[in-house]
């Protein structure tokens, strides 16, 4: 079978990103179309500066378009709001969605912690840049321990953060508080995002604290260790700021969350940054480097479960 023909719906920041990792670094998918609203927009002009079919009609001219019956799979780079209406009529003609809204119409996915698990849903989330980024330390953290209570803080520059994630903030939050939760495995989850105004810009950066107990700090060290490099392979700039730093909490000295109660075990501190590619947006944007990294990684995993199974 031929690789997969993908269409993005979204010519703004994040599907223009996306457009550029998938014309740079081709794998088992075919960008075959790229929709907007704006027919001056930057993201379209490049799209066919680059021989890709598009249009300015949004999904009425997507499926229109003669190439639409040939879409196994479409990345919706829109609003939480849009996505609702796209996902009903791209599933119902057999198109795999992959969400970069905060809709969390599918399952959540996070590549390298429940990828593998989630091969066969017709519409699957990318969660948010901070869950990007965090959830795989939460993972990482879960696995040689029990998580009680996870915290992710995530400070990206404000010249990052359009009007799209300004207009979504309580979405981020809830959204990555509940994929903590789910995908990260901790029994509570909290998430908070900064809107760092600095010049120069900064890149992202993250902080990830997890309460959790039954493990060890060499065990959590390792772990963690080992799911940077899991990420390091579609995302590389990313990297740990410094060692994992932990701090012990006994019976006698119980650690108390507001509105979470009383605990005791291990309480581990993971520092990260994220640099961007650069592939079309700012190397200081690693926050949304990191959501086109990783629904591409995941629309290429997609793209070779529907060539094997046309070959089988």
């Amino acid at each position: 079978m031929d690789k997969v023909k993908a269409a993005i719906i979204g010519s703004g920041n994040i599907g223009t990103d996306l457009m550029m990792k998938m014309i740079k670094y081709p794998q088992n998918m075919e960008l075959a179309i790229v929709v907007g609203i704006d027919e001056a927009s930057e993201g379209l002009a490049m799209a066919r500066e680059h021989g890709i079919a598009t249009t300015h009609e949004g999904l009425e001219g997507l499926q229109k378009h003669p190439l639409y019956k040939e879409i196994g799979i479409a990345f919706d780079a829109t609003s939480a709001y849009a996505h609702k209406v796209h996902d009903e009529a791209l599933r119902a003609d057999g198109i795999q969605v992959v969400d970069l809204t905060p809709a969390a119409v599918g399952p959540f996915i996070v590549p390298p912690v429940n990828m593998e698990a989630n091969l066969g849903a017709s519409n699957v989330n990318m969660v948010t840049c901070g869950g990007q980024a965090t959830i795989p330390m939460v993972a990482a953290v879960s696995r040689v321990a029990k998580v009680h209570y996870a915290e992710i803080v995530a400070s990206v520059s404000s010249r990052s953060a359009g009007p799209g994630t300004r207009a979504n903030i309580d979405e981020f939050t809830r959204t990555t508080a509940r994929a903590i939760e789910e995908v990260g495995g901790a029994t509570r989850g909290k998430a908070i995002i900064i809107l760092n105004p600095a010049e120069p810009p900064m890149i992202m950066r993250d902080t990830v604290f997890t309460l959790s107990e039954g493990g060890d700090e060499a065990a959590i060290r390792q772990s963690v260790a080992a799911m940077v490099a899991e990420v390091q392979k579609y995302v590389p700039g990313y990297r740990l700021k410094q060692e994992v730093q932990f701090e012990r909490f006994g019976d006698n000295s119980k650690l108390k969350i507001p509105g979470q109660g009383e605990f005791s075990g291990i309480k581990s501190m993971i520092m990260l940054e994220v640099e961007g590619a650069g592939d079309y947006l700012p190397s200081y944007s690693g926050n949304l480097d990191i959501m086109t990294a990783a629904a591409k990684a995941t629309g290429e995993l997609l793209a070779a479960r529907r060539m094997a199974g046309a070959l089988a």
